[in-house]
This record gives structure tokens, C-alpha cells and sequence, in this order.
């Protein structure tokens, strides 16, 4: 396509769009223009039409010109200082002397520099490997300056990896109190672990939990950080493949999954903490079905919690109407961030505050939701395989079982298991259990049974009986008298331990 007459049409049908009366033509409706327009924009960009007009419906015509303007550029590349190990302006300096140039992000953050040029690879400096700072999107802090920890409190950082928000908030409790720092990924866990030494953070401890279960497996936190997996259509300008891989299916999958985080996240922060009681909720995308709708269901379905100040000194008021659909007031106390407006990524920022344990019957409905859910789970996922199973032949690659060596491994297992029981499993090998004679007990024990194997004779010749087994009042006894003549016996050894087991049966009864 002709891109730039694509650029001029799409500017021009914009223009038309913001000031519809007066720049129409009479004759084209403004459906029509918008149809054009949509068009345009996914032959220009290269969105899908699902997501060209998802995202359109969040802006005026010429702000959403903008939205997609800025996600074609990369954001700028920003780094947090570690104030664990030193100070921003000593970090600024020696960045500077090597080559480095960069400024403060912006006065509402202390920590962070953006850097516009540099000589050296970030990842590989000195001051990198020594911990003095870590590469970390400006959007990233919002949620832990919004979450604002205190010394000494123990705080949830429910999806933690790779670390930023973690290392963040343990610098704003200058290394006290406990971070619990969980991933449900244990490859990413990895990450976050190597993040957590290289910059001195002390006050962790990383785990590795499905975050839904935390309110189970422990709670009682003064804050918990809920960083919800999302769409990322806040960070398009990273990863352009969102531009055409997400679906009505993940804005239905992925708005489930955040509701259940967030009730999670709410029961399992302590609402008597005497610093504490808050939850932050944030995600990097920018649609309502995964910000203003999971806080008003959280809202809908904990009644003891409500929406407070985040405290950040900018950002836009989050949405307390959209398309028909109306949300509690307080939702204006939310904060959105978009990369045209603030050039940090697409992000979305939300604060509780819990006042009160949560309501029984409020706990019994989430259980019963839950269960529902897994059952549908598991009936989707649920995989049968109806093939028939090939009865096993010689000719297959498996040669099946060998019975020899099974009986092997069996006649080990069995020895050793006599062993335990101060047996002498040679003795054992000269001996056989009638098959007519039934051991007598009260309550048979398949472990108190001892399988014997006679002594291999000629045609005619009778195997001795060497033992018999049977347990009176509760304690078992080897009872039995050497009968019959011995055969040969091949061996010196074979026919000491066959004299052997016959004086131990002869003394039995004078033992007893």
C-alpha cells in the first residue's frame, strides 16, 4: 500500500471526525467515515480490526491518532537506582564519566534516569554487576509508589518476577520487615532470585505458588502488590505482536483470571494491620474489561473494601462510565497512564483500602464459583485416548516383561525383607510351605508371610518339611520338626545351611 497517502487520508478523516457538522460531507454518515477510517489505521499500522476498534473506542479521534502514533516508538530507555548500595547523583556521575547521557525521568520519581545515549552496554557495567541499579520501565514504579510500604510490615508481591517492583518496595523499607515475593512460574522465579542478590535486597523471600491459593496457603500481610498478568496493550511499542494475536477470547480469559487475583489478593491482606490494610491492582493494558471492570467486581463482591487515593501526582482519572456501562464513583480515584500522554508505557493503577475481615457467605460464594470453574476446567481439558491398546509381542521394540528377570529382582526384595526380620534367607531357600497347609492367624499380614522354596529332588524322593509358620496370641513363631531324608546336595555350603535351618527347627519347641 501507498503509505503515505494512507498517512494523509488517515489524517484527514480524523480531522473530519473531531469536528464532525462542520467538515462532514452531507452525503457520508459518520459510521461510514469511521468504517473508512478503521480500514485505514490496519493497513497503515497493522492492527487487527478487533483490536483497531477496541482501542479506538478509549480516545477522541485525534488522541487515538496519537495512542497509535506513540506505540510505533520505543519508550525510553529508563533505569531505577538501587538506594540499597548508593544514591542517584553519585550514580548519575559515574554513569556520565563513562560515557552515559542521561537526566532525571521526571520530578515525581527520586530513583529513576532516562538515558538517551550510551557508550557502554547498561547490562555489563560495573555498577550494573555491582548492584547499583537495575533497568526498569518508569511505568513499573507507579505500583509500588502507589502501594508505599512501610518499615517493618510484611508485604505480598503476588507475581514478582523478574524483581523490579520487589527490589523497589524492599528499598522503601530500607531492607526491614519480610517481603513474601511469589511467581507462579519457577523459570521466571529464577530471574527474580538473580535480581534479588545482585542488588542486596535481604528482607525476601521468594516462592512459588499459584497466587490464587495464597489466601490458604498464608495471609495476614500489611500490603499485598497484585502486578495482574494482561493483554499488554499498554506496551504494544515492545512487543507489536499484539497487534494481531489477541482476540474476543482474551478479553474474556484474562479479565476471569485478574477477578480471581484480585479477590485473592484482597483476603489475603490483614484489614486490622495497624500501618497497612491496602492492596494495589495494576496492569499494563489499557481496555476496560481489564481495569475498570475487574475493580468494580472486586468492589461488587468485597464489600469491606473501598477505592483510595493512589497517591501519584499524575495521571488520568480512571473511567466511571464507558459505552453504557456505569461504575462506582470512587473509580475516578484510579489513575490511567498512556504513552502519547506521559510517554511511559500503557498502565493502569488502582488502591484499596480493606476495612474489615471478609463476609462468610461472601467466601462461600467465591469457593462454589471456584469449584464450578474447575469442573469446567477439567472437562475442557480433559484428554482421552480411545486407541486400543496392541497386545504385546515378541517382535515389538518393547520385548515386554522378562519373567526370569522379574523373579530375580523378587527373590532380592524378599531376602532383604527376611533380613529385617533377622532371618537368614539362605535357610529360607531350603524350605517350602505345603500348598494344603493353611497359616493360622487372627489377622494375616501379607508382610508375616514367608514364601520357601524346597530343595530341588530326584523323581520320587519327597521334599523335607523344614518349617512351618503360624502366629499364637499375637506373636509369630517358626514351629516345624526336619522330616524326611536330605538328597543330595551339590555343594559344601548348601548343606551347611540346610543343617543350620534344621537345628534352629529343633530347638524352636524347647524355646517356647
Amino acid at each position: 500500500p501507498d503509505l503515505q497517502l494512507l498517512r494523509t487520508r488517515i489524517t484527514e478523516t480524523t480531522r473530519v471526525l473531531t469536528s464532525f457538522k462542520e467538515l462532514s460531507d452531507p452525503s457520508r454518515s459518520r459510521a461510514d467515515y469511521i468504517n473508512s477510517l478503521m480500514n485505514d489505521i490496519c493497513a497503515y499500522y497493522g492492527y487487527s480490526r478487533f483490536l483497531a476498534e477496541k482501542l479506538w473506542r478509549l480516545f477522541t479521534p485525534q488522541e487515538a491518532l496519537a495512542f497509535f502514533d506513540a506505540n510505533e516508538t520505543p519508550r525510553p530507555l529508563v533505569i531505577r537506582t538501587n538506594t540499597l548500595r548508593t544514591h542517584r547523583r553519585d550514580l548519575a556521575h559515574s554513569l556520565i564519566n563513562r560515557g552515559v547521557t542521561l537526566e532525571p525521568v521526571g520530578k515525581w520519581s527520586k530513583v529513576g534516569l532516562q538515558v538517551f545515549e550510551s557508550q557502554v552496554p547498561l547490562g555489563a557495567t560495573p555498577e550494573y554487576l555491582a548492584g547499583h541499579y537495575i533497568l526498569q520501565a518508569a511505568s513499573s514504579f507507579l505500583p509500588v509508589m502507589a502501594l508505599a510500604p512501610q518499615e517493618n510490615e510484611r508485604v505480598l508481591d503476588m507475581a514478582a518476577a523478574p524483581g523490579g517492583k520487589t527490589t523497589y518496595a524492599a528499598a522503601l523499607m530500607r531492607n526491614t520487615g519480610v517481603i513474601f515475593a511469589n511467581d507462579a512460574s519457577k523459570v521466571r522465579a529464577k530471574g527474580l532470585i538473580g535480581n534479588i542478590h545482585r542488588l542486596g535486597v535481604k528482607n525476601t523471600i521468594v516462592c512459588h505458588y499459584s497466587a490464587l491459593e495464597f489466601p490458604r496457603v498464608m495471609g495476614g500481610f500489611d500490603r499485598v502488590l497484585l502486578d495482574a498478568p494482561c493483554s499488554g496493550t499498554g506496551v504494544i511499542a515492545k512487543d507489536q505482536s499484539v497487534k494481531t494475536n489477541k482476540t474476543e477470547a482474551d478479553f474474556l480469559r484474562l479479565p476471569h483470571l485478574q477477578k480471581q487475583l484480585l479477590l485473592a489478593a484482597i483476603d489475603s491482606v490483614d484489614h486490622a494491620s495497624k500501618t497497612g490494610g491496602y492492596i494495589v491492582y495494576s496492569t499494563c493494558s489499557v481496555t476496560v474489561e481489564e481495569n475498570e471492570q475487574v475493580v468494580q467486581y472486586a468492589l461488587n463482591r468485597r464489600p469491606n473494601v473501598k477505592l483510595v487515593s493512589t497517591g501519584l501526582v499524575f495521571g488520568k482519572e480512571g473511567f466511571t462510565s464507558f459505552m453504557g456501562k456505569k461504575f462506582h464513583p470512587s473509580l475516578k480515584e484510579t489513575r490511567r497512564y498512556y504513552p502519547h500522554a506521559y510517554n511511559v508505557d500503557g498502565f493502569y493503577v488502582a488502591k484499596f483500602k480493606k476495612l474489615g475481615p471478609t463476609p462468610a457467605n461472601a467466601i462461600k460464594a467465591q469457593g462454589q464459583e471456584d469449584k464450578k470453574q474447575n469442573i469446567k476446567k477439567d472437562e475442557d481439558e480433559e484428554i482421552v485416548d480411545r486407541t486400543p491398546i496392541s497386545e504385546e509381542t515378541e517382535n515389538d521394540v518393547f520385548g515386554g516383561f522378562s519373567d526370569s528377570e522379574d523373579e530375580a529382582i523378587i527373590q532380592r526384595a524378599r531376602a532383604k525383607q527376611l533380613k529385617k526380620k533377622g532371618i537368614d534367607p539362605k535357610a529360607t531357600k531350603a524350605t517350602k510351605k505345603p500348598k494344603d497347609k493353611e497359616v493360622t492367624s487372627e489377622e494375616p499380614n501379607a508382610e508375616d508371610q514367608i514364601e520357601e522354596k524346597a530343595v530341588k529332588s530326584p523323581s520320587g524322593t519327597k521334599s523335607p518339611k523344614v518349617a512351618e509358620k503360624s502366629v499364637k496370641n499375637g506373636v509369630s513363631e517358626v514351629v516345624g520338626h526336619a522330616v524326611g531324608t536330605l538328597t543330595e546336595v551339590q555343594s559344601k555350603k548348601e548343606r551347611r545351611s540346610l543343617n543350620k535351618a534344621g537345628k534352629k527347627a529343633k530347638a524352636s519347641p524347647k524355646a517356647k
